[in-house]
């Protein structure tokens, strides 16, 4: 009997308040991640991560929603994003999920498959990928943890202001994935399908690598309607979500 896995990324969920995309996830978590056997998150599912000794209250109904689907025999699995790289081992104990390195490798139907947020093939973006390397430095997020938790809120503040900012000085085609490095992290990972979410662009891209079809599936970013990829026994295919019964 071939598993049921279900796919999404780029929830963005808000810190300050339970929202209509809270609301969607919590009944896509309630119902159709509930009747899966696994569910892979692929970054970004926070709009912001304090640090697992921080955690903002506004959140605390979605880690009881991720507790109650992994304690229902949902396997949970979560790739960090570029908003909310903090999570920790904390969150792991409180939730049931297990954080996945960026990249891992799964099988789908004998199928090597690479999991990505997605942040690092945009090599063309190099501020961005500065940024990036400053955040995951280890003494940077010493320096982050001595910090009170307004002082946290504050930084976050101004460090998304700062993106903002930047984001809309930039080309498009600076923001999105570049193929050569597509290419080069499915070499290097000895797969042939890539699966991940970042530049909210959803798309499946088909393409040759090495004399083998290749395909690369992006996932959408959620907002009134959430999105993502099901595998099961007809292979990988998108699905919508949505509040409203009509939509599935």
């Amino acid at each position: 009997m071939n598993k049921e896995i279900l796919f999404i990324s780029d929830l963005h969920l808000n810190p300050e308040q339970l929202d209509d995309t809270g609301r969607l996830f919590i009944d896509f978590l309630q119902t159709q991640a509930s009747a899966t056997d696994a569910l892979y998150i692929l970054g970004d599912l926070f709009e912001l991560w304090l640090g697992d000794d921080a955690i903002l209250p506004a959140y605390q109904p979605y880690l009881e929603a991720l507790r109650k689907l992994t304690d229902s025999g949902t396997s949970l699995y979560i790739i960090r994003g570029n908003r909310d790289f903090l999570l920790g081992d904390k969150f792991q104990s409180l939730t049931g999920a297990q954080l996945l390195k960026d990249p891992t490798v799964i099988n789908l139907d004998g199928i090597p498959t690479l999991l990505m947020h997605g942040d690092l093939l945009c090599t063309d973006d190099i501020a961005y990928q500065q940024f990036r390397a400053m955040v995951h430095n280890p003494e940077w997020r010493q320096a982050l943890f001595r910090k009170s938790m307004v002082e946290r809120l504050e930084l976050a503040r101004k460090l998304r202001q700062e993106s903002q900012a930047a984001t809309g000085e930039k080309g498009t085609e600076i923001m999105d994935v570049n193929q050569q490095a597509v290419e080069e992290v499915l070499r290097s990972n000895n797969a042939l399908q890539l699966i991940h979410g970042h530049t909210h662009r959803p798309a499946e891209h088909h393409f040759d690598l090495d004399g083998q079809p290749a395909r690369r599936f992006v996932l959408p970013e959620w907002g009134e309607m959430g999105g993502g990829l099901r595998y099961g026994q007809q292979g990988l295919h998108n699905e919508s979500y949505s509040l409203d019964p009509l939509v599935s």
